[in-house]
């Protein structure tokens, strides 16, 4: 997870500080995503991933009734779901019945059989993004004294298939903000752990995948990293207070219909 500071003066004890004063579900998000655990909500992003041609969408069928993994999105306002699933049914997730899932040409690089699925809602607006078959990268380099101060604002345990190894955990639903000149906020899964001393140069939303698939990530971002003010702040979110991005976490609907579709995600071994 990645963080960071509009002045030398802040300091993560502040930007928690200020946290565990906006609400008690923010004081369990902002500990480190390792073991976190938070049934917060939020709301999504704007991203449209490539310039590439949409192609066929995928088979969508009616969802059944939330489930109990639906639970940690109480405030998901979506009253019918329908389910995703690929062609050659390799992954499988929930939408809403009106939102809107294309299929497109993968990235130039990804690994054979690499999917990539670009979710909307009614009105087009760009939602997130799932991508499988990604080349490993390893995590963005942090020179001295670049890092920034990180939150964690909700972290939800999932199970989805994943590599071990140092500086991963099981993978988790996250909301997380890094402080620049606003407090930027991006959504996805990933098992990465963002930095330590909850400072980072680059929170990456993405799954260490088992050997021989690749990675993959699904989320409005695959990485979360401060903009410079001359920079378009989409499809990232941005607040000027840590209160905004905890309201958006905890009493926004959006959020929570792409937390449980974030949740929803199947991906077969």
């Amino acid at each position: 997870m990645t963080g960071t500071a509009p002045s030398r003066g802040s300091s993560t004890a502040g930007i928690r500080s200020s946290v565990l004063r906006t609400a008690a579900a923010l004081a369990v998000a902002a500990a480190a995503l390792t073991g976190c655990s938070s049934n917060g909500k939020g709301t999504p992003v704007w991203t449209a991933g490539s310039s590439a041609t949409e192609s066929a969408t995928a088979t969508a069928t009616s969802a059944p009734a939330p489930s109990a993994s639906a639970s940690a999105t109480p405030g998901s306002s979506a009253a019918a779901w329908k389910v995703f699933t690929d062609p050659a049914k390799t992954v499988s997730f929930e939408v809403p019945q009106d939102w809107i899932v294309q299929s497109v040409t993968p990235d130039p690089g990804a690994l054979p059989g690499a999917l990539k699925i670009i979710v909307k809602d009614a009105k087009g607006g760009y939602l997130a993004t799932l991508q499988t078959g990604l080349p490993p990268q390893p995590a963005p380099a942090c020179a001295g004294g670049a890092a920034r101060d990180y939150v964690v604002v909700s972290s939800v345990p999932v199970d989805l298939p994943h590599a071990g190894g140092g500086g991963t955990i099981d993978p988790h639903v996250v909301f997380r903000v890094i402080q620049g000149y606003k407090y930027f906020g991006s959504y996805g899964i990933t098992n990465v752990v963002g930095g330590a001393g909850g400072k980072s140069c680059a929170l990456q939303n993405v799954v260490r995948g088992p050997g021989g698939k690749g990675d993959y990530s699904f989320g409005d971002l695959t990485v979360l990293k401060t903009l410079a003010p001359d920079r378009k702040v989409a499809p990232a979110k941005a607040f000027d207070t840590l209160d905004q991005a905890a309201k958006y976490v905890n009493e926004g609907s959006e959020f929570a219909n792409v937390q449980r579709m974030l949740m929803s995600l199947k991906i077969k071994n």
